[in-house]
């Protein structure tokens, strides 16, 4: 038997143990802290610091636990599970070498976490009872993209593996780094996304909207609003509730503007005409206020539902909005509810739909929807409607999530968002679809 060990120089910057034990030609690497794109030591100065509280997601490997203690408004606290996996994405913008590292904690003892960042693995030691910066080492960056940075607990000498305020990055330019800065809230939901129907000036008056929705298979994630057909003063679309609970939503708001729906004055209140069999009604704020109704609705993936929505100016300053869901298993119309906006007098303008996830911590998952077959209809009848413009919210306009898009795929339109993908698209892009020219067939008069 040979034994021969081998020591290198580098070891207290790079600890990487080779033991050669030529027995049968066995070669045996133990591979501790090394990610072989430069020298550990080189420790660039952090000039970033990504908030954990806003940043981190809790996992079980790829999939999402529900938000509990360990992520907080203070960041990642209480960590003792070592089936948790504490995830935080960043948008690397240009190519190059960055460092990391992390503000950690330990509350007692110490503890080992395991750091995984773009297929390369390192250990790293926590100790101290107060913060402190701890560096993680240099990688290459060789795209631009988003990147995990994941924490494992290996090890621990105390109740919690760590506590984590932030992740440290150094690189040239702060800019060339995005992360969720701020409106935390909003942040975690995600950017939504919006297809704004671009209606040629000679059609006016329009009293009914028309269009299709299918979600993919897959796509239907939990907090997923895919809205239909918005307009001015409402919209209209199915959500993912639960696991076991999905909704047709349609809303009005009031022309009085809170976020409290009972702060609103009598006089602008939202009042039910009417409603569908199984619709529930009610009032709603957080975002604007006024008149609610859902139906408890099994939707299903890769059916093309359609949604139709009417507005009606009255004499006495009042417009009546009325919607029907279309399902095509059963080859029926159904009402789901008619609602009087006060001090409103006006026909449909503004269309458009959207895609949004109300779910905080359910931003961490992608979602698609695809919409089809737009129509407008008015005095002389029905206009096909074949082009977009692309916009996106605040979370996006600021640089907070690049995980939007929008596109043609079969000539129908799409849109995605969430998931810290890498698909994005232009804010105010314009897009057009080939018209079908085949337009729906609905005789209103048969309608509920």
């Amino acid at each position: 038997m040979l034994a021969i060990a081998l020591s290198i120089n580098r070891l207290k910057y790079e600890p990487l143990y080779i033991y050669i034990i030529l027995l049968g030609t066995v070669l045996v690497f133990n591979k501790v802290c090394t990610d072989g794109y430069g020298d550990n030591s080189t420790e660039k100065a952090y000039t970033i610091r990504v908030p954990t509280s806003g940043n981190a997601w809790l996992m079980n490997e790829e999939t999402y636990i529900k938000r509990s203690s360990t992520i907080t408004s203070d960041g990642v606290r209480n960590w003792n599970n070592s089936d948790h996996i504490i995830r935080t994405y960043i948008y690397i913008k240009e190519k190059g070498e960055i460092s990391l590292g992390l503000s950690a904690r330990i509350q007692g003892g110490n503890a080992t976490i395991r750091v995984l960042f773009n297929h390369i693995s390192k250990e790293v030691q926590v100790k101290q009872t107060e913060f402190k910066d701890i560096h993680i080492g240099n990688f290459k960056i060789d795209n631009a993209g988003y990147y995990s940075i994941d924490f494992v607990g290996l090890e621990k000498k105390g109740e919690i593996y760590a506590d984590i305020n932030d992740i440290l990055v150094g690189k040239v330019n702060e800019g060339e780094i995005i992360f969720i800065k701020d409106d935390f809230y909003w942040g975690r939901r995600g950017p939504s996304a919006h297809l704004n129907y671009l209606i040629p000036g000679q059609i006016n008056n329009i009293d009914w909207f028309y269009s299709e929705l299918m979600i993919p298979s897959g796509q239907d994630v939990i907090g997923s609003y895919f809205m239909a057909n918005g307009f001015g003063e409402g919209y209209f679309g199915i959500q993912v509730n639960s696991p076991t609970e999905r909704r047709i939503l349609f809303s009005i708001w009031s022309p009085f503007k809170t976020d409290d729906p009972s702060e609103i004055p009598e006089e602008y209140k939202i009042r039910l005409l009417k409603k569908g069999i199984g619709v529930t009604t009610r009032e709603f704020g957080n975002e604007g206020s006024g008149g609610q109704s859902y139906k408890v609705f099994s939707w299903k993936p890769d059916i093309n539902y359609g949604f139709l929505v009417g507005a009606r100016p009255t004499a006495d300053n009042q417009t009546v909005y009325t919607a029907y869901f279309y399902h095509p298993e059963e080859n029926s119309w159904n009402l789901i509810a008619q609602f009087s906006r006060p001090k409103t007098s006006t026909y449909l303008t503004r269309l458009h739909s959207f895609l949004e996830n109300f779910i905080p911590d359910q931003g961490v998952f992608d979602r698609k929807g695809i919409y089809n077959n737009q129509w407008v209809h008015n005095a002389s009848g029905w206009h096909e409607i074949n082009q977009v413009r692309f916009t996106a919210d605040n979370t996006a306009r600021k640089g907070n999530r690049l995980d939007y898009s929008c596109g043609i795929e079969n000539n129908v339109f799409y849109l995605k968002n969430c998931g810290f993908t890498n698909d994005n698209t232009p804010i105010d892009t314009t897009f057009e679809r080939n018209k079908s020219g085949i337009a729906p067939v609905i005789d209103f008069n048969l309608l509920d």
